[in-house]
């Protein structure tokens, strides 16, 4: 459930008037793992049946090795939330996506370009690559928001982000 108008500090966080925080679902989270790492294991098998031609268990070893790599990834990123306060939008460790004084478009259309149950925002300044499997990606002016998040959220995200970069989200004490 998304927490409203709620102040807290942690880690890497100031007082801060958090307007909804996002994490992502257990059980998109788990099963996401869960078939990662059965692609793995899969791939391995093959691999080492020793059945296939030499330049194939090559290709089969790789491939497990990146399904394993991709799960332990998913695991490792999805242990966080998303964050929206009047200022930003962060992880749940502090890192900052982007400000909102940045953000130009909020696009959760159907044929935008963004993660499944998710939203994609357009930046004034290009930002550095970074991603987070099931949370976001970021590439230049564009951020992907979604994944493993719950989709009703994530919309309610998109909202409170599309209000505070027009300006027009109350401010406390404003009805």
């Amino acid at each position: 459930m998304p927490r409203f108008a709620i102040a807290r500090k942690s880690a890497g966080m100031t007082d801060a008037e958090i307007l909804i925080e996002v994490k992502p679902s257990a059980g998109r989270r788990w099963i996401g793992i869960a078939t990662l790492l059965a692609l793995g294991g899969l791939l391995f098998s093959v691999a080492a049946s020793g059945g296939p031609a030499p330049l194939w268990l090559l290709f089969l070893g790789a491939g497990s090795f990146s399904a394993l790599w991709m799960g332990y990834a998913l695991w490792s990123a999805t242990a966080t939330s998303l964050v929206l306060t009047r200022g930003a939008l962060t992880t749940g460790t502090g890192e900052v996506l982007f400000e909102v004084d940045d953000v130009v478009k909020v696009d959760r259309g159907a044929f935008a370009f963004k993660p499944s149950n998710g939203f994609l925002v357009t930046l004034k300044t290009p930002m550095a690559r970074r991603w987070m499997p099931g949370l976001f990606w970021r590439a230049g002016r564009r951020v992907g928001v979604g994944g493993a998040l719950s989709g009703g959220q994530t919309r309610a995200m998109a909202e409170f982000l599309t209000a505070l970069s027009k300006g027009i989200f109350p401010e406390p004490g404003e009805r």
